[in-house]
């Protein structure tokens, strides 16, 4: 049953013609609202995944729960269609349950708040916001069991309920959350953060409403809809052909020593309507890196990307979604069954946006992206200082950035551009810990025309005994080249023990114990190159060396050659032919070894086991082909 809207003035909006500045006007002031719901977010919040590196998604839809403005799609009209019970003036609803909205959040510690806007009686918008939380309970710190291998391990999970419910505050409803936490000081002011942003932006949107007039509001959020529908109908047209086209990629491991797991994707045009199917992937796995892909989070993934790759110019919003068809099959590593484990579906996000590259630069190559979003590397370290006093830290690390069709990819960048580092001088102040060493890692981009971006070593010297857990990937199958690019190199993580002994860990790493003076590198992933790297200007590789970017052995993957500090131009001349001789044609694609091989040299090479292949009940594979 629907969601029931109750509204005093149940008037319809009329349609109103807008001309061109009015639509101007309205357009960047709902940027500015959203920006604005950032803005009051980071200074409101207490983690540091939220306040210092923005681990939160803000949005404003209209008044059908389409969205305007924000970053993951509005999971809105479908949450409306299952939830039972009532929308009113003064409702605030907040929820955390990836399965009671379809995905629309992907694992419990995003937590989620959604405020209808009603003015004079009539609904006329939505604001949204929600957050990663540092640790919402659950059988490890920092509530992201690698080990989990159902959803009841990971921590509270709040079903959609009203933390507002007509202007009135459930505060026996908080405190119950609240208990379950670890960390409920930080819980408690992130999700009064959520609320702050809500208010501001639906604040905006009445001032806006007050100013233009209702109508004129309402009219203009359905142009900018119509406008992103015919712009993506255009380029969708120019972009993707009705032959079907297909890619694949691998998460590493599931952390339990199994992997790698296959997402595939097909794509084509039918009826002016892409279809992403993603049959084919494997079935959804025992551990906790299942993903619910929501269907409309998907189509916006796709938006951004093509909208950032072929016009970077055009607004996003939900205008788009009746042009994009979402075929996920259920039981899947994309589609798992209730009460599967989410929380470690950060893998499979990454490898989603690695997985488009591949599909939509297939009928033009020249607009290829490498492979490099990847993952988004976790580190949580957690225990009690000398005080006696419990100490959490979470924090998001950057890898390196594919090679793209514009230029060098970046270096240590997260997937997400929103993203910010924690400053090495807040972790140091807050807890019992030293960054050791904060650099790029040489060579680790992929050689190309154009460079993939390096990976991150960063060293942390702990101070405190305590555990930590990592979750990261890329370490068993190497972000793939194009166009004649290679392959970024692979992570690793390396623990030195206070004696000085080294210990090669897993990048999947749950509850293991730390003690004073043991120092860890984190070392991430680098990003594919783009293009042939004998392409490359000698002068600009030697400079590269100089910064610290390429190593001179380094420079002779784009057959560069260094003598003396300086370009020897003869030898390079040389090498460059000798290579493209032996070489031949360049591929479009570089994946570098086979699965087997990696397999085969998978512990000479990372100094890890080789993951063994997952295993399936016959049931389960015909159930997620169906």
């Amino acid at each position: 049953m629907p969601a029931q809207i109750i509204q005093a003035n149940e008037t319809p909006f009329e349609k109103i013609e807008i001309d061109p500045v009015t639509l101007e006007v309205i357009e960047n002031a709902l940027r500015n609202a959203r920006i604005e719901m950032d803005a009051t977010l980071v200074r409101t919040a207490m983690s540091p995944g939220i306040r210092e590196q923005g681990d939160a998604f803000p949005l404003i839809a209209d008044h059908k729960g389409r969205m305007i403005v924000g970053q993951f799609g509005s999971y809105i009209g479908p949450f409306l269609e299952g939830y039972e019970g009532t929308v009113e003036d003064g409702d605030m609803i907040f929820l955390s349950d990836p399965y009671s909205v379809g995905g629309a959040i992907s694992h419990c510690n995003d937590w989620l708040v959604l405020l209808p806007v009603f003015k004079d009686g009539r609904l006329i918008a939505y604001t949204s916001m929600f957050g990663h939380q540092s640790d919402i309970g659950g059988m490890v710190p920092g509530s992201m069991p690698i080990h989990a291998t159902e959803i009841f391990q990971e921590g509270v999970r709040i079903p959609p309920v009203k933390i507002w419910k007509k202007g009135e505050y459930n505060e026996d409803l908080i405190k119950l959350v609240m208990h379950q936490s670890r960390m409920p000081d930080w819980c408690k002011a992130d999700l009064n953060a959520l609320i702050a942003s809500c208010r501001v932006a639906a604040n905006r949107v009445v001032e806006m409403a007050e100013r233009f007039g209702d109508d004129i509001f309402v009219s203009a959020t359905n142009l900018l809809l119509d406008r992103n529908y015919r712009a993506m109908q255009q380029l969708i047209e120019s972009s993707i052909g009705e032959t079907p086209v297909s890619f694949e990629d691998y998460i590493c491991d599931d952390g339990m020593g199994f992997g790698p797991y296959k997402i595939k994707c097909t794509m084509w045009k039918e009826n002016g309507r892409v279809v992403l199917d993603f049959d084919g992937t494997d079935p959804q796995s025992q551990a906790s890196i299942n993903m619910l892909l929501n269907e409309n989070m998907m189509r916006m993934f796709f938006g951004i990307y093509m909208i950032m790759v072929f016009d970077p110019q055009i607004l996003f919003n939900d205008g788009y979604y009746p042009l994009i068809d979402i075929r996920i099959p259920e039981g899947s590593l994309l589609k798992p069954r209730f009460p599967a484990a989410l929380s470690g579906r950060t893998h499979v996000l990454g490898r989603l946006f690695d997985i488009m590259g591949g599909l939509l630069g297939q009928k033009t190559p020249e607009f290829l992206n490498a492979a490099g979003f990847s993952s988004s590397p976790h580190l949580f370290y957690a225990g009690h200082d000398k005080a006696g006093k419990w100490f959490q830290l979470f924090q998001i690390g950057f890898g390196g950035i594919p090679g793209r069709p514009m230029g060098d990819g970046p270096d240590g960048h997260s997937l997400f551009p929103g993203f910010t580092n924690v400053p090495n001088e807040f972790l140091e102040r807050y807890f019992p810990l030293e960054i050791v060493k904060y650099e790029t890692v040489a060579d680790s981009g992929g050689a190309g025309l154009h460079r993939g971006g390096n990976g991150i070593n960063m060293v942390y010297r702990f101070y405190e005994p305590g555990v930590i857990a990592i979750h990261d990937d890329r370490w068993f199958v190497p972000p793939w080249g194009v166009n004649g690019g290679l392959p970024g190199k692979r992570a690793k993580k390396i623990l030195t023990k206070a004696d000085g002994t080294q210990i090669v860990v897993g990048n999947k790493l749950e509850d293991y114990p730390v003690e004073a003076g043991d120092e860890l590198q984190f070392i991430t992933w680098g990003g594919g190159g783009w293009g042939d790297p004998l392409e490359r200007d000698p002068a600009l590789v030697l400079k590269e060396i100089g910064q610290g970017l390429v190593t001179e052995t380094g420079a002779l993957d784009y057959g560069v050659v260094i003598k003396d500090g300086a370009v020897d131009e003869t030898a390079t001349q040389a090498l460059r032919e000798k290579m493209r001789t032996e070489r031949g044609e360049v591929e479009v694609f570089n994946f570098g070894p086979d699965i087997e091989t990696l397999r085969k040299n998978c512990l000479e090479e990372t100094g890890l086991p080789a993951p063994k292949q997952p295993m399936w009940r016959h049931a389960d594979i015909a159930e997620a082909a169906e």
